[in-house]
């Protein structure tokens, strides 16, 4: 079968199309004939080797996928043809998603929401499982406030919809371009982005905000936005500069590789129109690397997503 991967860590240009021997489900789990695998910050870094440690070589990077299962495993709850979206972990025995089959337990897997693309639903598994152990972690009361930083992203975008349904207050940061979409997510107040955008939350918020959810990964930019007794999410293990009176708060997404329950979650939250899915545009697999430089030159808003 067809990979996109890296047998040496480095820049878009080390991504190539790699042979590898066909995979087949074994007992509880699918195998995924993949359409969709959407492009991540993630991704970038596993391809530039800061990431997470991988199977390979080859490197298969990628952590969504979207496609219809072709086999099915004693106990798995699936059928052949069913359109599903899974999570991936890369560092796995079957790799990541930018492949043309994913196997994988089914426990990693879920239908993909009615309606929707399988280029949408890819987009939807490792942002939105993030999203959700963020705040699950948090476990702040309806009426808190949150103050989100990448709300225009999709993680951040996830984490100010479904911090909406679950009752909390949010201030989330924009640049002008991206005002109007960030409005459009739920947020209360909309301050200005920037490194200094600390002052602005303290400023919407005296006394400091329950938590920040530091999508940008500004780190201690950000962290005396939080009002004593407060909570800090951090992503890529970031875990705090020891401001005193704040719990910082690491997520793993990898956490959630058997999450098939709340990926479901998630699915109905977007049949809903809770969560909105945003594909800022499609590549052939074999131009993976110019998504990649295209995502690294910044301002993408939604996940570029590669079709196999």
């Amino acid at each position: 079968m067809r990979v996109i991967g890296v047998n040496e860590f480095g820049g878009p240009e080390k991504l190539e199309t790699v042979e590898r021997p066909e995979p087949h489900a074994g007992f509880g789990e699918v195998r995924i004939a993949v359409r969709a695998a959407a492009v991540s910050p993630t991704d970038s870094l596993s391809r530039s080797g800061l990431g997470a440690p991988m199977a390979g070589p080859p490197y298969v990077v990628g952590m969504d996928a979207a496609g219809v299962i072709d086999e099915v495993g004693e106990g798995a709850p699936f059928a052949v043809g069913d359109e599903v979206m899974a999570i991936t972990i890369p560092a796995k025995e079957h790799g990541g998603a930018y492949a043309e089959f994913v196997v994988g337990p089914w426990q990693s897997v879920s239908r993909i929401p009615s309606g929707h693309s399988l280029e949408e639903a890819s987009t939807l598994p490792m942002n939105g499982l993030t999203a959700v152990q963020a705040l699950e972690k948090l476990a702040l009361p309806a009426g808190a406030t949150i103050a989100v930083t990448g709300a225009a992203g999709t993680l951040g975008a996830y984490v100010i919809q479904l911090a909406k349904d679950a009752g909390l207050t949010v201030i989330a940061d924009s640049s002008e371009k991206d005002r109007a979409l960030v409005e459009s997510l739920g947020a209360e107040t909309i301050v200005s982005r920037g490194d200094d955008v600390a002052d602005r939350i303290l400023q919407a918020a005296p006394g400091g905000v329950d938590a920040v959810v530091d999508a940008a990964v500004q780190k201690e930019q950000v962290t005396r936005a939080v009002k004593p007794g407060g909570a800090f999410v951090s992503f890529r293990g970031w875990t705090g500069d020891g401001t005193d009176d704040v719990k910082f708060v690491v997520v793993s997404v990898g956490d959630e590789y058997l999450s098939s329950a709340k990926l479901d979650d998630l699915r109905q939250k977007v049949e809903d129109g809770v969560v909105t899915l945003r594909v800022a545009g499609t590549f052939p697999a074999a131009e993976a690397a110019e998504a990649h430089r295209r995502l690294e030159a910044g301002g993408t808003r939604g996940r570029f997503v590669l079709t196999l």
